[in-house]
């Protein structure tokens, strides 16, 4: 299935400066980072001397792997992005807090947040370091962040206070995903938008197993009927190998029948200065 693709090009303090052999070089700031990265199944551009004065990279040891950092590199700066600042932490994972390539995913909630012309409710699950939740706040919603993760909870409220985002009205809760969106279900609580970004893998704060191929068709049973009476629209992101976008898409065809409106789904891409896209995860999404 052709998919649309939704494509973050290179900001002020963001940029993917190349890739190969699985890696990417980026600059965060004036910071350039080198880590792992398996999409990136081609010959690098850029020359090996180039890639070598990264400010730091990342070697993957046994399950995880260690950052190696040049001396006097801080070990978490700040940077803006997409209307928002975020700071930057690189993690035993690989990862630094920053996800560029949900850029056009948070626009287009945002577009449709302002635009709706009233009070907008959402809910995002998996929420992590708060991108998504913050854009949607300071469009103008009231938003409940969920995240299993203490660690990632609080990274979120940090990037919150740096995007002046401190007294939005945002509700940050750690718990299980599936369990949390039982319980809203019973209570009787909806939402007029729905994030999610499920992993392929993972734990909840009480070491719940989340596992996507068990779990992710409840968890949408469920989160559908969370839906207010007047939604506005719901958006699944994934990076797990081994299925579409076309999971997604056909997950929200229910939605489509009982509302209306229109899905779109793809894949989320970054693109490097040479004008190549590194594929970096899945979405669909639909709205009304």
């Amino acid at each position: 299935m052709a998919g649309m693709d939704a494509i973050t090009k290179g900001q002020s303090e963001y940029e993917l400066l190349d890739s190969g052999l699985e890696e990417k070089l980026e600059r965060y700031g004036n910071i350039v980072l080198a880590r792992p990265d398996p999409q990136a199944l081609w010959e690098k551009k850029l020359s090996p001397a180039l890639w070598r004065k990264a400010d730091a990279w990342f070697e993957r040891t046994g399950k995880g792997g260690k950052w190696h950092m040049r001396e006097g590199m801080p070990k978490e700066w700040d940077i803006a992005f997409g209307g928002l600042t975020f700071r930057i932490k690189p993690t035993t994972f690989k990862h630094t807090g920053l996800f560029p390539e949900q850029l056009p995913n948070w626009k287009w909630a945002e577009q449709l947040i302002q635009s709706a012309g009233r009070p907008v409710s959402v809910l995002n699950l998996f929420a992590y370091t708060g991108g998504a939740t913050l854009s949607a706040a300071k469009a103008g919603a009231d938003v409940v962040h969920l995240d299993a993760s203490k660690t990632a909870i609080a990274w979120a409220k940090e990037n919150a206070k740096l995007s002046g985002l401190e007294s939005a009205p945002i509700r940050w809760i750690t718990e299980d995903a599936l369990q949390f969106v039982g319980r809203e279900a019973k209570r009787g609580n909806r939402y007029d938008a729905i994030i999610m970004d499920p992993p392929a893998f993972g734990h909840g704060p009480k070491d719940e197993l989340w596992k996507i191929e068990e779990h992710f068709l409840r968890l949408m049973e469920v989160t559908k009927t969370l839906l207010s009476d007047a939604p506005l629209f719901f958006l699944i992101n994934g990076y797990a190998a081994g299925y579409s976008h076309a999971a997604f898409r056909y997950n929200l065809e229910s939605v489509k029948e009982k509302f209306g409106g229109t899905i779109e789904s793809g894949e989320l891409g970054i693109e490097e200065k040479s004008g190549r896209v590194l594929p970096s995860g899945i979405y669909g999404r639909w709205s009304k």
